[in-house]
């Protein structure tokens, strides 16, 4: 069944980030579907480990008519061809790109392969405000909050 409409999480803290998004956006719209929306950029500290890089993140609305584990498939094949590596062992590191689904619609899916919702995104400020820049009453449809219910709920920074 075709996706209408899916969010991608963007970031990075390598090279130029402003760059490194832009590139990505390309190669979404090339690869994946139309951008429709797309977030303000929003510079965050790095989370879940030390860094002294700053991450530049964003979140895209995309049309798509490919199957969300297509459309992952893509996103990590945009990554490795803008030279990101992913190690098991590495865990979480700065990096050039990042490109997350956070969102498919209402769906939930949940697969060794792919788990929709973003199974930390109510978790992560960064990835909950450029969400609510595009999509503030989307309704996670596991916790049955909006994302700026979600944002709003998070201890202050």
């Amino acid at each position: 069944m075709p996706v209408s409409g899916i969010v991608l999480l963007l970031g990075g803290d390598q090279g130029d980030p402003v760059e490194q998004l832009a590139l990505a956006e390309a190669a979404i719209g090339a690869r994946v579907g139309a951008v429709v929306a797309r977030s303000r950029d929003h510079w965050t500290a790095a989370w879940g480990f030390t860094s002294d890089a700053l991450f530049l993140n964003r979140a895209l609305l995309v049309r798509t008519e490919l199957e969300p584990i297509q459309v992952m498939e893509a996103c990590l094949a945009i990554e490795r061809s803008m030279g990101r590596v992913r190690s098991e062992s590495q865990g979480m590191a700065s990096r050039p790109i990042d490109i997350d689904i956070l969102t498919v619609g209402d769906q939930v899916l949940l697969s060794e392969a792919l788990t929709v919702p973003h199974p930390r995104l109510h978790l992560r400020r960064f990835a909950l405000a450029p969400l609510c820049d595009i999509f503030p009453l989307w309704r996670h449809p596991i916790l049955d909050r909006t994302a700026l219910e979600l944002l709003n709920a998070l201890p202050p920074q």
